[in-house]
């Protein structure tokens, strides 16, 4: 049986990614937020399980659907809004914005907006790791989309060679944008790319937070002890479009699809299981929820009340 108290912060913590997002949609509309931004909703099971699974001392490296990750590694959500803002209260400064989050003190080293890009950067991080005789492990997010790239393949290739202490964890919800898997990977499969590399994988339901923690805390152990890289694919779906740009079933996908999809909710599957196991009553689920609209409330107004980054600060943190 799971540790009731893991359970409830899981609910805490997906709910709070939830109305998070659904108020930076809404922050999106009235032209706070600009830029682009790509919503987590429906697939907060992903990153809170797996971050769950990791020690405060572990990297995280995530692409441009990045605030949920953000936050499940423990960023500060007024921060993180504010950063969406553009404000200069923000994680940094209000110069990344929405795709490219970054909060060093918790080791999450960001957000990047290539698709694949990011993933020689995880690599060198668990070379540095490697190089330096460390035990930390380095878990680097993607989505199926990038798995085509040569980049990944790269990496994957040099991870497994290296034996670097890197999980690779790709979400995969069925879209790169608006295409398909089936019409943009040779293999539908996505897991079995592993093979190639002689690499250790596992594939599971990224729609239920308790399988996820489990396989990536399995995971964990296995890259910390035997300090070799594996390859994850957490089998999820996002509810929204591709971005606010998109609208929710855009041409590519229908509303029945989307709906029936929905019935796979992480959040609402977890709630029912806190109240059947009574771990929790239906009034405490409901004092969570309370407590966390309080807190993206709270956010919403930190970054709306903040400066935005003065003239000057364009010729700071520049490399030349």
């Amino acid at each position: 049986m799971m540790d009731p108290e893991l359970l409830i912060q899981f609910y805490k913590r997906m709910f709070l990614i939830r109305r998070f997002e659904e108020r930076s949609a809404e922050q999106y509309a009235l032209g706070k937020i600009g830029g682009f931004c790509h919503l987590y909703i429906g697939e907060e099971a992903v990153a809170v399980g797996a971050i769950a699974a990791l020690g405060e001392e572990d990297y995280v490296l995530s692409a441009y659907r990045d605030h949920g990750h953000c936050l499940a590694k423990g960023a500060d959500p007024k921060k993180v809004m504010a950063e969406l803002f553009g404000r200069a209260t923000g994680l940094c400064k209000g110069k990344g914005g929405s795709m490219h989050l970054v909060d060093r003190a918790r080791n999450f080293l960001g957000g990047y907006a290539i698709v694949g890009g990011h993933l020689p950067l995880a690599a060198g991080v668990a070379f540095a790791l490697k190089y330096q005789s460390k035990d930390q492990v380095v878990l680097c997010f993607f989505g199926e989309g990038a798995v085509p790239t040569g980049i990944c393949h790269e990496s994957l290739n040099m991870a497994a060679l290296w034996k670097l202490p890197i999980i690779f964890l790709c979400e995969n919800n069925r879209y790169g944008m608006g295409t398909p898997v089936e019409r943009a990977s040779a293999i539908y499969n996505i897991v079995q790319v592993a093979s190639a590399y002689d690499m250790p994988k596992d594939s599971f339901n990224g729609m239920d937070v308790i399988q996820v923690y489990e396989h990536v805390k399995a995971a964990v152990e296995m890259v910390r002890i035997k300090q070799v890289p594996i390859f994850l694919e957490a089998k999820t779906y996002r509810f929204m479009g591709h971005s606010m740009s998109d609208p929710a079933h855009g041409h590519y996908r229908t509303k029945k699809e989307v709906d029936e999809a929905k019935k796979l909710d992480p959040i609402p599957s977890l709630k029912q299981h806190l109240i059947r196991n009574n771990i929790l009553t239906e009034s405490q689920v409901q004092a969570i929820e309370k407590e966390v609209q309080g807190i993206v409330q709270e956010a919403v107004e930190f970054a709306d009340a903040s400066p935005e980054p003065p003239l000057g600060s364009l010729e700071e943190d520049l490399y030349v």
